[in-house]
């Protein structure tokens, strides 16, 4: 298990959001920084953590983000209003993959022509997909439209084989509990963890060391683990630096 670091912008400013706030322009955030987002890029870059996100939230964030993507180089995914129109301008940019949701999942459901047209453009290899899901009845369904909307398309076994075929990772934010400090999802995890196929990052709620600990345990060491909001550099309690030296240690035993 690995953890990765993420960059969320939000009118060209690096923001960390409370799930399911956002509108065109504003959310509910638990913090926002003049810093600008290559200087979080070269921090990750210069600790080694690879595999981390940039996501756009709305309009006006495009010049930051490839600002970030630049200073890291193929170490950073890239989503936010991805297409096949706009894609491989993100990639040239250093963007190792690029992640798309809403694009896919279009009209509350799964597009296979679509998810089709996205890959002829950048490949399997270059493509994560976005399960950022909300609980209902029991069972956590894909979200889309700044996760208002419910797909009807559901986060379990049969969906994650299908997919899978599809693209190269799983990103998927729990986004009832995404910026709120309360703890992980602990049964969309181990929901991932057992039925996942490829690497998959689970997002939302980590807010203790004791967290990636149970993530670890939850996703059978096959689930990683993005932290937010819970983070010093991102205005919370949780340093930094112990979770970086958490993510090493684990690396080292790999």
């Amino acid at each position: 298990m690995r953890f990765r670091p993420c960059i969320d912008l939000l009118n060209g400013r690096v923001v960390q959001i409370v799930g399911g706030t956002l509108a065109d322009t504003a959310a509910v955030t638990n913090f926002s920084t003049e810093r600008s987002p290559a200087d979080f890029a070269a921090l990750y870059r210069d600790d080694a953590l690879a595999g981390g996100h940039v996501i756009t939230l709305g309009p006006g964030n495009r010049d930051a983000a490839l600002a970030a993507l630049r200073a890291y180089p193929g170490g950073l995914q890239f989503g936010g209003g991805v297409s096949p129109d706009n894609a491989r301008d993100f990639l040239d940019a250093g963007a190792t993959h690029v992640i798309v949701t809403s694009y896919v999942f279009a009209a509350g459901r799964g597009d296979l022509d679509r998810l089709a047209a996205i890959v002829a453009a950048v490949g399997r290899r270059r493509l994560v997909l976005d399960l950022s899901c909300r609980r209902r009845d029991a069972a956590f369904w894909i979200v889309t439209d700044r996760w208002q909307k419910f797909t009807d398309v559901r986060v379990d076994a049969p969906t994650l084989a299908r997919l899978a075929d599809h693209c190269d990772e799983f990103l998927v934010h729990g986004v009832d509990v995404e910026g709120r400090l309360a703890g992980v999802q602990a049964d969309l995890v181990e929901i991932l963890g057992r039925h996942s196929p490829i690497p998959t990052t689970y997002a939302g709620g980590a807010r203790s060391l004791a967290d990636l600990d149970l993530v670890n345990s939850l996703g059978r060491g096959r689930v990683d683990l993005t932290i937010g909001s819970a983070l010093d550099i991102f205005g919370g309690r949780l340093p930094y630096r112990d979770v970086v030296a958490w993510h090493k240690a684990h690396a080292a035993q790999r």
